[in-house]
């Protein structure tokens, strides 16, 4: 008795994995060490793919440990890939394990972009490859028995785990091989197949019978609900319904025979006949239904040498009541298998390709994290950058220093002078001009990058509507408009950047034309600048005073909270806390990510001080401001004015405000150019991101093509054309009667040898046709005798003999013209043709005259005439 149920491996398509887990690295890794040693481990694991799927398995244990490890592997990298049709978006075909396919369709397949449904291929072949290596165990020793249950039960556990995620990971309906009932019914094949093992390994250790049968009773009832699962669902091989049954009646014949030996030893010898006939008749049905599949003959003959030998002894000896099979008490049942549940790691020589990389949720809240640190520094570097605008605002409004530093009133003071310097050194007014002409190329190149993105999503967009609407609820995919709506808002945001980009342009270009005369001013050399500014008398009376020593102080202590400021801007943008480690505690701890309250714990334990101290300088500065303003409205009033000197202070006013706005223009137009280089990094990861989605959707678009194109073709042709009435009417002019139901073919009985037609019976010559024959003239032909008719009914009188031939019995088939079948007979040598007497033309049968059935005459036939034979003898 062999014959255990395998389970046929899944074929996959090849797929390059080490491609896109490597750009995603690129794109989320900075450079670097970890970065080439994390694009190593991607080519690793698609070595690890080819050497468990790309080759055939041999069925042993090494095999399978391949398998293992790839399926840990991929448990181990979900959390850490964004795996998607719009990240990380790989697809992954499989064939059906059980569709044999067709002539023209070709097999079934499904491919996805979905891990999930690798993780369930993969774990289903696990299954499968676990079952093929506990068939080949040699079942006769111990070592054998104990790796065959292990394999099943673990090949139980792993269809079982597919059952219960299959349709959570797929979203949607899966192929017929790892659909919920198919991977049920296949788990609970491979549970009966190790309680069968368990009862072979008890037969073999000669336990007690009553034991052995309560685990032939168990495999069974395994065996029989495995058979009424998949009894009316065409989902497994035909071969494998007949083995179940064949299992379940000789598992069950197993028990009748251990418990008919627990009767006999508790002297119950009717009870062991009734189980042992019980157990005659269960075998008995195997061998005559299921004996090509499973051979039960030694099992057949211990069952009866046992059931006879106990009638013997009943008959002659106890003379014991066999008791009906109903009346039979039932035999109770013992399980020693379950399930082996799938705990990852499955393999024991597993180890982690990706170890040092972090999981994707924890990448997620370090950007998370990332962005609100750089929102925190921003806005304590924008306050202080606006404070010190605005100080600078105030001092240039009332001509500070160079009001108390204009002692001779023709000369260039010398903040002036060093404001000049600094414009110059910085390239004044051509560094200007060339970084706001490169503003608009690097502007036009963002926008053909995002368009071109943007056209790529459109182009494939339209193309899976008109397949939808073409195919209709054939096309099952995702639609391209559900799946691009992350990309399009995506796209969305940085059209809205773009646009506001290019405002901001505007506004620093304006602000530059309302300057430019003023900041080419100060990039002339003294003499001309000196020129330019009036010339008037100087307030020497003021030079020493109070008042401005006062104002001089106070402007020292406002460049030293500037300078201050600098420093504390550099100070925050320096500081870098690596909030991995934080993330990946939680993570290991509490299994979640609380990330908003860790980080804003973290930032208000590092950027606490510094918001302090932006604030207590904000603060001072307020203070200085308005002592400065107060100083200088006394040093006003103390100053003696005129026309001249209310034009040489404008003057001076204006030239510092330019210097102002040269610093500013510079610093945004070198802020705009570096944010147009990184938007162009960013939008190429975009476009990229685009067209590797496009790439996936078309290659799945060809793959959903060619297999609707092979269902197309496995339908079944349009019904047959109805023919016109004309050509449904018989040659008499009546139309034969329509059938409700289509005829069936006749049965062919297989195995039956064709048998002869039965001898006809011999020619019966009557004393009429003898004398008739006799007195015919000279030279004429006798007529040829009749062919024998067919013997009368008891009770029939014979017919009168005649001269004139009479109606013979004709053939089952018509012979007159018209008739499909119809074949004219060549006439035989001896035809007479004045037998007839009325016709004295060629025999040419009419179909007008010619009686319908009406036989030919037989006569003595020339050798080698091709007279052709009738196909049927009139039964006697």
């Amino acid at each position: 008795m062999t014959n255990f149920i395998s389970v046929q491996l899944k074929k996959a398509s090849e797929v390059d994995l080490a491609k896109p887990l490597c750009k995603f690295i690129q794109q989320s890794y900075p450079g670097g060490d970890a970065q080439a040693e994390h694009c190593r481990a991607a080519e690793e694991l698609s070595k690890l793919r080819k050497s468990a799927l790309g080759r055939p398995l041999d069925k042993h244990d090494s095999a399978l440990e391949t398998l293992l490890r790839y399926y840990d592997q991929l448990c181990s990298i979900e959390p850490k890939f964004p795996f998607s049709e719009n990240q990380v978006c790989v697809t992954f075909t499989w064939k059906d394990a059980f569709d044999k396919g067709s002539l023209f369709g070709g097999s079934a397949k499904l491919a996805l972009a979905s891990l999930g449904y690798e993780k369930t291929c993969v774990l289903f072949n696990c299954g499968a490859l676990a079952s093929q290596i506990a068939a080949e165990q040699n079942l006769d020793n111990d070592e054998g028995l104990k790796a065959a249950a292990k394999h099943y039960q673990f090949a139980s556990g792993a269809f079982q785990h597919i059952k219960d995620t299959v349709l959570s990971a797929l979203n949607r309906e899966p192929t017929v091989d790892i659909s919920p009932d198919t991977v049920g019914t296949l788990s609970l094949i491979m549970l009966a197949q190790a309680q069968e093992v368990f009862f072979l390994k008890a037969t073999r250790d000669k336990m007690k019978d009553g034991i052995i049968a309560k685990l032939a009773n168990q495999a069974a009832d395994y065996y029989g609900d495995a058979y009424k699962q998949c009894q009316y669902k065409d989902t497994l091989p035909k071969e494998v319904f007949p083995v179940l049954a064949a299992k379940h009646c000789i598992m069950q014949a197993n028990a009748e025979y251990h418990q008919s030996i627990l009767a006999k030893q508790q002297k119950k010898f009717g009870e062991e006949i009734g189980r042992l006939q019980h157990a005659a008749d269960l075998v008995k049905t195997v061998a005559s239904r299921y004996d090509e599949y499973i051979n039960v003959k030694d099992l057949v003959d211990k069952i009866n040498r046992a059931l006879t030998a106990a009638k013997k002894d009943n008959d002659f000896i106890y003379h014991d009541r066999v008791p009906d099979l109903k009346d039979l008490e039932s035999i109770g049942k013992a399980s020693l298998v379950k399930s082996t549940p799938v705990v990852v790691p499955l393999s024991q020589k597993f180890t982690d390709l990706f170890e040092k990389m972090v999981p994707l949720q924890v990448q997620q809240s370090v950007s998370v994290y990332n962005q609100r640190k750089a929102d925190l520094v921003n806005r304590l570097i924008a306050q202080m950058r606006e404070a010190t605008n605005l100080a600078n605002g105030v001092l240039a409004s009332l001509n500070l220093p160079a009001a108390i530093e204009d002692v001779s009133g023709d000369t260039v003071p010398q903040s002036i002078l060093n404001k000049s310097k600094s414009v110059i050194e910085q390239g004044g007014i051509q560094t200007v001009d060339q970084l706001i002409k490169d503003l608009p190329e690097l502007l036009q190149r963002n926008k053909e990058i995002l368009d071109e993105s943007l056209r790529l999503l459109d182009e494939e967009e339209t193309t899976d509507n008109d397949l939808r609407t073409k195919f209709k609820e054939r096309w099952q995919r995702t639609p391209s408009s559900e799946l691009y709506k992350p990309l399009r808002a995506e796209g969305a945001n940085y059209h809205s950047i773009l646009n506001k980009a290019v405002q901001a342009d505007g506004q620093v270009k304006e602000r530059y034309q309302s300057h430019r005369d003023t900041i080419a001013l100060l990039c002339k050399p003294e003499s001309e600048l000196n020129a330019a500014i009036p010339s008037a008398n100087p307030a020497k009376t003021l030079q020493g005073s109070e008042v401005v020593n006062v104002l001089r102080t106070l402007l020292a202590n406002l460049d030293e909270v500037k300078k201050e400021r600098e420093q504390l801007e550099n100070d925050l943008k320096s500081v870098n806390f690596d909030m991995t480690s934080k993330f990946l505690t939680a993570l290991a701890q509490d299994g979640a990510i609380n990330e908003e309250a860790i980080s804003v714990a973290e930032l208000d334990r590092i950027y606490g001080s510094y918001t302090q101290k932006v604030q207590e300088s904000l603060k001072k500065q307020e203070e200085l401001l308005k002592n400065i303003q107060n100083a200088h409205q006394d040093f006003s009033k103390m100053k003696q004015s005129n026309n001249e000197s209310n034009l040489r202070e404008e003057v001076l006013k204006n030239l510092a405000v330019a210097n102002d706005n040269f610093v500013e223009l510079v610093a945004n137009l070198k802020e705009g150019t570096k944010f147009y280089n990184e938007l162009t990094e960013i939008l190429l990861k975009f476009q990229n991101k685009c067209s590797d989605i496009v790439f996936a959707r078309k290659t799945e678009r060809d793959e959903l093509l060619k297999d609707l194109q092979q269902s197309i073709a496995r339908e079944p042709s349009a019904p047959a054309i109805p023919l016109p009435t004309y050509q449904t009417t018989s040659a008499g002019g009546t139309k034969p009667a329509a059938s409700p139901t289509p005829t069936p073919a006749p049965r062919t009985m297989v195995g039956t040898k064709p048998q002869p037609p039965a001898r006809p019976p011999p020619p019966v010559i009557s004393a009429a046709s003898s004398s008739s024959s006799a007195s015919a003239p000279p030279g004429t032909a006798a007529p040829p005798a009749a062919p024998p008719a067919a013997a009368p009914a008891p009770g029939a009188s014979a017919p009168a003999a005649s001269t004139a031939p009479s109606q013979a019995q004709g053939p089952p088939y018509p012979t007159y013209p018209g008739y499909p079948g119809y074949c004219q007979m060549p006439m035989p040598m001896g035809y007479n043709p004045y037998m007839y007497g009325q016709y004295n033309l060629p025999y040419a049968p009419s179909p007008v005259y010619q009686n319908p059935g009406q036989a030919p005459y037989p006569a003595p036939q020339q050798p080698g005439y091709p007279f052709p034979q009738q196909p049927y003898y009139p039964q006697q």
